[in-house]
């Protein structure tokens, strides 16, 4: 079968389309023929070595498609059911295996690619909001990037949820997205000053949370627009890592939080996962969450999909297609 292989780290252009060997379902696994796979920021860190991972690797954290083979002591999942995950390596490829206990069953009202599409980036939005800092109604949120994956989605929840929602975005193309999916603010960073438009947005005072995926570029600033005893969620880097700073840095901007999540931490007890993806997957159905997936790529072409993201010319979800 065909695979993207990482055989040193690198650009783009280390992302190799190469024969592989199907895989096989051991004791606890199961085997997904995979119809898409998701295109996500964190598999540029692995690709770049950001993020340190043993090479080689077959690139890709989140994937659906149709179980097509199981291994000994699987029951919650079987040979024709269409399922997604995230969290597990070698979602770049036409197919993978994968411990069961990580698959989710899709219903009937979502179809596979969406479910691709779902579960890094919604599960994500899904924590922010509820996990790390739960939102509720009269909080005021910064929500960096508003017109990516996470960004529309978190929008979304943010909503439901009962907050008011200030985006920033590069574009007006992305202005009139992230409104679309509810910003009641949207800063167009490229023109305007996003620290001093949120503390004229919120007469001084900031806001309760930052959620930041952008990294370098913002933490900096993103740390003056937080009311006092708000918290800076720094849950990607987009823009490069940020360095060390010194912590007493949080007592003179007002006893600050800061925190660092990842996914993995959020849905690493099954019960999770299974609620987390549950819950989008009934907001999907019921027509309270709208997934954005306008590109997609050959699973041949994942450079062409991970210059594409990090050039800033996506917005929502990147699909990569067997």
């Amino acid at each position: 079968m065909k695979a993207i292989r990482v055989h040193a780290f690198g650009g783009p252009e280390v992302l190799q389309y190469e024969d592989v060997a199907e895989p096989t379902a051991k004791q606890g696994e199961a085997v997904v023929k995979i119809e898409a796979a998701g295109v996500n920021f964190i598999d540029t860190y692995h690709r770049t070595g950001v993020y340190k991972i043993a090479l080689p690797v077959t690139l890709g954290l989140e994937a659906a498609g149709t179980v097509s083979a199981v291994g000994e002591g699987v029951d919650s999942v079987k040979v024709g059911d269409r399922v997604a995950y995230t969290g597990v390596f070698g979602s770049y490829a036409e197919s993978n295996a994968v411990p069961a206990d990580r698959l989710v069953s899709l219903p009937s009202g979502v179809k596979t690619r969406l479910g691709a599409a779902i579960m890094l980036q919604g599960m994500t939005a899904h924590y922010l909001a509820f996990s790390t800092y739960p939102l509720k109604p009269g909080d005021t949120c910064l929500v960096h990037a508003g017109a990516g994956g996470v960004g529309l989605l978190l929008t979304q929840i943010a909503k439901m949820r009962g907050a008011r929602v200030i985006t920033t975005v590069s574009t007006e193309e992305k202005a009139a997205l992230s409104r679309g999916a509810g910003a009641d603010e949207v800063v167009l960073y490229s023109r305007q000053d996003f620290e001093a438009e949120t503390k004229r947005i919120t007469d001084g005072k900031g806001v309760q949370v930052v959620y930041d995926s952008v990294g370098q570029s913002t933490f900096m600033k993103s740390l003056s627009c937080l009311a006092v005893r708000g918290m800076m969620v720094l849950f990607g880097q987009s823009s490069g890592v940020v360095g060390p700073m010194d912590l007493q840095l949080l007592a003179q901007k007002g006893s600050l939080f800061l925190t660092r999540p990842t996914l993995v931490n959020y849905i690493a007890r099954q019960e999770e996962l299974v609620q987390r993806s549950r819950d989008l997957f009934d907001w999907i159905g019921s027509g309270k969450l709208r997934v954005r997936m306008e590109f997609e790529f050959p699973l041949q072409k994942a450079a062409d999909a991970h210059k594409a993201l990090e050039g800033r010319k996506t917005t929502g979800k990147v699909l990569l297609v067997p």
